[in-house]
Formats: structure tokens, C-alpha cells, sequence
């Protein structure tokens, strides 16, 4: 997950309190620190089991960041433009309320960017995805986030139900993160390196006209 607190990336592995039973419905409280920040994190987990006893695979209704509240910004470089930076800043904002809200804002922006930045001509999402990592264009590291995109993508607009429990598979929070985190791949490749690339460019052919050499070509 990422801290709330510092946005450093870290292994969840809260201490769980709970869980506390009212009626059909089970919170759990996770609590953990951050090892970057030493910050508190405090999260809130519900879940519908009937009978209140049978916790063991009872689906989640949703996790809640209790603490800290109001901190899950997701500052972008200022070379981002609308409707991408406006899209995923409410899908970053919604992430604490709704992970499966956040992952398919995340998909909308992702399939939208992949269509006019990466000129796919597929229509679905898996179908893009597919072209692009056929193609081997991108560095790897993004071609594998956006496979795993691909692989769990579903379960933010169409029901799955779990092979073992026969439950409903929910969007888990860190899976809506790691779409953030792979739209925050792209905009680095889209528009913070083009950007740079054309200043350094721009700065370098300033000192070549001024020694009188060739501009770039």
C-alpha cells in the first residue's frame, strides 16, 4: 500500500482489532505504521456475515481509511493535462470510500490515454491492453502493470464470483492503488519525459546556435 501520510509504497501487514459484531455486519480495525514516516494508519473494514460467527470468507463490503482522513492526494507534475489530471484526481479521492469506484475511474482514464496517446485501435481495455504489449514499445516495467491491469481489471465492472467461497470478488484497495499507480507510469512516459526531453532539447540548440553549430536535427 502507500502511505497516506509520506506516499511512500510499503508491504501491508496491519495489527488487526475485532472484529465487533452488530447485527449482519462485522467491523475489523487494522492498525499499522509506516516504516518511512513512523506515522499512524488506521483502517476500517466491514464485511456481511450471516451468521455473525462466520467470519472465515465473508465478503468485504468495504475498507475505510479511519486515519488519516483527507490525505490521499496524489500530487501530479504540472506537464499533466485535463481531462486526465481532473479524472484521476477524483478517482484518487474516491479510493478511500470505494476501491471498486476508484479502479474503474482508473480504467476509463487508462483506456481513454491508451487511445489517444498510444493510438490503439482496439475497443475494449484487455484488447488494448493486448495491442500494446504486443507491440514491446513501452519499457517493461510498465508493460507488466498494465498486463496485471488487464488480468484483474473485470472485477472493478463485472461481478466474478470466487472459485473457493462462491462469493462476489471485490476490488481489494491495493489493487485500485496499483492502478494508480500504473496511470502515474504513463503520465511520466506521456508528458513529464517528452517535456523534458523537448527543454533539453531547446537548451542544447540555444548553446549550438550561439557557437554557431548546426541545430539538431
Amino acid at each position: 500500500m502507500k502511505c497516506p501520510h509520506c506516499s511512500v509504497s510499503f508491504h501491508r501487514e496491519p495489527t488487526r482489532f475485532g472484529p465487533f459484531a452488530l447485527r449482519n455486519l462485522v467491523w475489523i480495525l487494522y492498525g499499522q505504521e509506516c516504516p518511512e514516516c513512523h506515522e499512524q494508519i488506521v483502517e476500517l473494514e466491514c464485511r456481511r456475515v450471516n451468521p455473525p460467527s462466520n467470519l472465515h470468507g465473508a465478503p468485504v463490503v468495504n475498507l475505510y481509511l479511519a486515519y488519516p482522513q483527507n490525505t490521499s492526494a496524489r500530487p501530479l507534475p504540472p506537464e499533466v493535462v485535463d481531462p486526465y489530471r481532473k479524472d484521476f484526481d477524483e478517482a484518487v479521492a474516491v479510493l478511500p470510500l470505494s476501491a471498486k469506484a476508484s479502479a474503474a475511474l482508473s480504467r476509463r482514464i487508462l483506456q481513454t490515454m491508451l487511445r489517444e496517446k498510444a493510438a490503439t485501435k482496439q475497443r475494449d481495455l484487455a484488447d488494448q491492453i493486448e495491442e500494446i504489449i504486443a507491440q514491446g514499445h513501452m519499457p517493461t516495467h510498465i508493460l507488466e502493470g498494465l498486463d496485471a491491469v488487464r488480468q484483474t481489471g473485470n472485477f472493478a465492472a463485472h461481478p466474478i464470483k470466487s472459485k473457493s467461497t462462491g462469493e462476489i470478488v471485490e476490488v481489494e484497495t491495493g489493487e485500485a492503488e496499483w492502478n494508480l499507480d500504473i496511470l502515474e507510469s504513463l503520465f511520466d512516459y506521456y508528458f513529464v519525459q517528452p517535456a523534458l526531453t523537448a527543454k533539453r532539447r531547446a537548451a542544447l540548440d540555444a548553446k549550438l546556435k550561439d557557437a554557431g553549430k548546426p541545430l539538431l536535427k
